[in-house]
């Protein structure tokens, strides 16, 4: 199957949201497609997983309107299925900050090319940040990069309030430098600390998976894998499935080590989820795994992920 990661931020009037879910769910199911899209008045946000014509199909219905002619997209491949149905939702935000002012269609950080973040990575002069969320960073980063430690993208303004903001007066670099998995977020970020007077703000342009599309891996300065938002979990260098497993139950990456754990249960507990829930929740998710494990025996698909919050 052929993945496509894709967004723009541009302004939709919220009376077209309606008519542009049906339509893209009308050809989703026409099509075959799989995974999900997000649309709101700033704009759409998806990742879809189907046949290369299929995919290709959907691409041409939204690259038509000239408003989305731009659209960024990021390819990979994926061997069975990565998403377990089509959906089209409406929502507030492409990618939730819950931040008014982070308004990209106003303004965001300079593009730089993948090509050229090893510059950005090694000049002392730039602080580096890794917009994605805490458990994001666990599997993989830019050496040097500084983590927020956010458990969600909503939390980034009230970090660079309460840490950025000090850092940047008693470090008082030159630049500021942001990157997430697909661009989406770093966008957003960016756009969120020129609102609030930061100055000489980068982003990395299509972010951390066109990096490791272009960027050969002897030159690389990624460490780890990429976290991304579907089945397989993490994606090496090479845009292929990592080593790293997911939690059943809460829906967060898994280590080869970590299944060698007491915490662990599988589709029931982690180190990461083993103090979170109830007995009866633990009962509910034995049932289920139960039920996952009938439907991969006869084939069938089951929709059986728990999945955290974040974004591209």
């Amino acid at each position: 199957m052929q993945v496509a990661a894709f967004y723009r931020f541009v302004p939709l009037a919220s009376e077209e949201l309606p008519d542009w879910q049906a339509r893209l769910l009308a050809l989703g199911s026409e099509a075959g497609l799989l995974g999900t899209i997000l649309l709101a008045t700033e704009g759409i946000n998806g990742t879809v997983a189907g046949s290369a014509a299929s995919v290709a199909a959907l691409l041409e219905l939204l690259q038509a309107d000239p408003r989305l002619a731009n659209l960024a997209v990021k390819r990979s491949e994926a061997e069975g299925r990565v998403f377990h149905r089509f959906k089209v939702r409406l929502k507030a935000e492409i990618v939730t900050m819950a931040e008014p002012y982070a308004q990209p269609a106003l303004g965001t950080g300079v593009p730089v090319p993948p090509e050229h973040w090893n510059a950005v990575l090694g000049d002392p002069g730039t602080l580096t940040i890794d917009t994605r969320n805490r458990y994001e960073v666990a599997l993989g980063s830019f050496e040097g990069a500084i983590d927020p430690g956010t458990e969600t993208f909503s939390d980034f303004p009230a970090w660079v309030e309460q840490r950025l903001r000090p850092l940047v007066a008693q470090q008082r670099p030159r630049r500021l430098a942001l990157f997430c998995t697909g661009g989406i977020r770093c966008e957003k970020a960016t756009a969120y600390l020129l609102s609030q007077g930061f100055e000489d703000v980068l982003q990395l342009q299509g972010g951390i998976l066109s990096y490791l599309e272009q960027v050969p891996e002897v030159e690389s300065r990624w460490r780890g894998e990429c976290y991304v938002f579907d089945q397989r979990v993490a994606l090496n260098h090479q845009l292929q499935p990592g080593s790293y497993h997911v939690c059943h139950a809460c829906g967060l990456p898994l280590a080869p080590a970590d299944l060698e754990l007491e915490s662990y249960v599988a589709g029931v507990s982690c180190r990461h989820c083993i103090d979170r829930f109830t007995p009866a929740d633990r009962e509910r998710f034995a049932e289920r795994q139960r039920q996952m494990g009938r439907a991969e025996a006869s084939g069938e698909p089951h929709i059986g992920r728990a999945m955290p919050p974040g974004g591209a």
